[in-house]
């Protein structure tokens, strides 16, 4: 295994500097830092007392590092967790990676040297190397909400295929012939999933047309542009009823319609995911799809300490455990 002088002599800097890149990247220059962490990389290096920690025995700390934790989906979620280490005795450091996959893999490396005896994961990139690089180290992971089931991991996450299903399947049974899809199916695995559930109702529906209407994210701001551009179309251009990506986007257009004198439901209708706290209490509270946030974090606390206490065992390669979302209706459709 390399060690740091190793990662320093590659990267023609002193130990110390590429332990600041570890613990103290601000210190270090932008141009520097890269050529450490390229370093990193090239030799597969984790820090000893890092590796050391992941072996069995009795567990005390786990690390949960979060994609992003300004939407609120992933607070709960990582309630959920804190709340389930709480009740098994068990500290949790908590991991904000910002939707960036270099403070993502940054985090990860801190919660190694942090000795955390296992990571739970919601990826900025669920391909990333750095991951690959931790799971053939054997760090225990357990990845969250963010992982293909054609993964050799462990994982939990919710049916998104379902959930597709029963926010179209609802808008169809209501009668909406003109129904649009919000979000950004090109940047998303989970969105085009939730996009194919739809479709696939839509398709057996007669006459019922299906139109993507493009988000460049998942923020209420998203969802206001996109109210802006469906409030300037003349009402026979536009969609009955819009299925949003999640509560986000669907929040944001309810207001931008709204200010706009575009009436919910009764001209448009709107579909949710998520079912935030938000939603029920929105100027139209919301119809959505709901996804057990906190059930998510639970059950991948459980998860890792299944993992761990097989660690003297033989342990499967895959465990894939899907959650099934649920329809909550209110007065937006």
């Amino acid at each position: 295994m390399a060690t740091i002088r190793d990662v320093a002599r590659l990267a023609e800097v002193s130990a110390g500097t590429v332990s600041n890149v570890l613990n103290r990247p601000s210190y270090v220059r932008e141009e520097t830092r890269e050529r450490v962490l390229a370093a990193i990389r090239e030799l597969d290096f984790v820090p000893d007392q890092g590796a050391r920690q992941f072996r069995p025995g009795r567990v005390r700390t786990l690390g949960l590092a979060i994609a992003n934790l300004d939407n609120p989906f992933f607070v709960d979620v990582a309630l959920g967790a804190e709340e389930r280490c709480k009740e098994l005795g068990v500290g949790v450091v908590f991991c904000n990676s910002g939707y960036d996959p270099v403070r993502e893999q940054q985090n990860l490396d801190l919660l190694v040297q942090s000795r955390v005896q296992g990571i739970i994961i919601a990826p900025v990139d669920e391909r990333s190397p750095r991951l690959e690089m931790l799971r053939d180290r054997g760090v225990p992971m357990v990845f969250v909400d963010r992982v293909g089931d054609d993964r050799d991991c462990w994982s939990v996450v919710v049916d998104d295929f379902e959930g597709g299903r029963l926010g179209a399947r609802h808008l169809v049974s209501e009668g909406h012939t003109r129904i649009a899809f919000l979000g950004h199916p090109d940047k998303s695995p989970k969105v085009r999933t939730r996009l194919a559930g739809a479709r696939s109702i839509i398709e057996k529906a007669r006459g019922v047309e299906l139109e993507l209407i493009e988000a460049d994210s998942w923020t209420i701001e998203a969802g206001r542009a996109a109210g802006r551009r469906l409030a300037d179309r003349l009402p026979d251009r536009r969609p009955t009823a819009v299925f949003c990506a999640n509560d986000m986007l669907a929040l944001g257009l309810e207001q931008e319609l709204l200010r706009d004198g575009v009436r919910v439901p009764d001209d448009i209708a709107i579909v949710g995911y998520d079912d935030l706290e938000w939603a029920s209490v929105s100027s139209v509270p919301l119809t959505t799809v709901s996804q057990p946030r906190f059930g998510l974090g639970r059950t991948a606390v459980d998860m890792i300490m299944d993992l761990l206490s097989r660690a003297d065992k033989t342990v499967p390669s895959a465990n894939h455990v899907v959650l099934r979302p649920e329809l909550v209706r209110r007065e937006s459709a």
